[in-house]
């Protein structure tokens, strides 16, 4: 039977794949710090033969090119992809041996118009097809990325495509899809599970358990939601052929250098904890928590093509949001400085804002504090979040959109809220570098319910 290596990145929600046979390897959709490949290829004792990808990823920049280049092997993508670099184009219906295994090339359009499966054999036990932004754990990959208008045609093939998937192969078919583990590329009911089959999928997915096609394109469309605003400049990248990593440390910038950045309204990004930057920060600094959304969000916020200072506890703490950055083709800082804030700019003024929980919310809003202009909540949470419900009396503007619209904020003093408090740091350190009085909610909104302090 075929086996396959999982090389999980959490950080966007996708995974690449080793398929191989104990000695030769097909790499499916690699990201592009290819190290993690190369020790995977290491730790098995795996001889790399072919690269394959699924899709032109619109969530990172690929590493296929880079990978295929550096070992002189076939790079496999669709033949009706216009891209700017050699590979080789195959089409639905193609069949190539790779050491003891089969590669077989379905098309499965949806997800974007030229999409590819691969079902990959070899003569013993369950074969294994590699679905990419297609067929998901329990759901399917979105489909408005190609063009907003083709969306509701694009939904029809992506219906098409899964089903075809499961007409074709046999329930103990396992499925190794790219997107939906907290990707914005999935949709739907995506459950994000570990493991699957075409059986399993057969029973528990949402558009194989819909024999009415027109009601689950209905209900996707309808179920869209924001993704991040750099996933416009990822298409482009992959077809040019991107170019390898560099991670390199980044240049390191002094205290000096550092004021100047923030004076002159530099991206200059905090990577502590939001508790942390909440109670000191340098003043005119954007704070995003290094986790598993930074990328994704400072990719979704920052103005295309701006330079990025980075400032961290560690060196490692920058490299890892260098990492991270890199994925998305945020290529190199434009510098980095590590320690406390007070030792990054003794000289220049700290700034911080209180913290505070729904329950501090609710005895202020019993006490008649937010009854005039004085005080405002902000919700900051995607639209389909509050149409399930909100504050009650609370402002809505979408993380994504504040810097457009961060002059629509109330006068007076904001309590800054999301669904756990991740975004609303990053929307509260926004709006405090714009010279608000924020105080951070860092709290779950579910506690917000139970207190009666919504709407629904």
């Amino acid at each position: 039977m075929v086996q396959v290596e999982i090389i999980s990145t959490e950080e966007l929600g996708d995974r690449s794949y080793l398929a191989h046979d104990g000695t030769d390897a097909i790499v499916v959709d690699p990201q592009r710090d290819l190290d993690r490949v190369f020790q995977a290829l290491e730790d098995k004792g795996l001889r790399c033969a072919m690269v394959v990808e699924t899709h032109i990823h619109n969530d990172y920049v690929s590493g296929g090119h880079t990978l295929a280049s550096q070992l002189g092997v076939d790079h496999l993508g669709s033949a009706a992809d216009h891209v700017a670099f050699d590979r080789r184009g195959v089409k639905d219906g193609d069949q190539l041996a790779v050491g003891t295994m089969t590669l077989r090339v379905l098309a499965t359009p949806g997800h974007t118009d030229t999409h590819l499966a691969y079902v990959i054999e070899d003569g013993h036990g369950a074969p294994a097809v590699f679905t990419g932004g297609s067929l998901l754990y329990g759901s399917v990959g979105r489909t408005d990325l190609v063009e907003s208008e083709r969306t509701t045609e694009l939904t029809h093939a992506q219906y098409h495509s899964v089903h075809r998937l499961a007409e074709l192969l046999p329930d103990e078919t396992r499925v190794y899809p790219t997107h939906g583990f907290g990707s914005f590329c999935s949709s739907g009911a995506a459950t994000g599970g570990q493991d699957s089959t075409i059986g399993t999928e057969r029973r528990s997915n949402d558009a194989l358990t819909e024999a009415d096609e027109d009601a689950f394109v209905r209900r996707l469309v309808t179920g869209l939601t924001a993704y991040p605003r750099y996933y416009t400049h990822m298409d482009a990248r992959n077809r040019q052929g991107p170019d390898p990593i560099d991670l390199s440390p980044p240049r390191p910038v002094d205290p000096a250098e550092l004021g100047r950045k923030i004076a002159t309204g530099e991206w200059v990004v905090d990577l502590r904890d939001r508790t942390a930057y909440a109670l000191q920060h340098l003043t005119g600094t954007i704070g995003i928590a290094l986790g598993t959304q930074f990328a994704t969000y400072l990719g979704w916020l920052i103005p295309w093509g701006s330079p990025v200072t980075l400032i961290g506890d560690t060196a490692e703490q920058v490299a890892d949001a260098q990492r991270q950055l890199a994925r998305i083709g945020i290529d190199r800082p434009a510098g980095a400085a590590t320690g406390q804030p007070a030792e990054l700019a003794p000289a220049r003024r700290l700034g911080c804002y209180p913290s505070a929980s729904f329950d501090d919310l609710a005895e202020r809003t019993e006490a008649g504090e937010f009854a005039d202009d004085h005080k405002s909540v902000l919700d900051v949470r995607r639209g389909d979040e509050r149409t399930d419900g909100a504050v009650t009396g609370s402002v809505h503007i979408p993380l994504q959109d504040l810097l457009e619209r961060i002059d629509e904020a109330p006068a007076g003093q904001l309590w800054v809220h999301c669904a756990s408090g991740y975004r609303a740091s990053i929307a509260a350190s926004l709006l405090d570098r714009a010279g608000r009085d924020v105080v951070l909610l860092d709290d779950n909104y579910d506690r917000a319910v139970e207190l009666g302090l919504t709407t629904s």
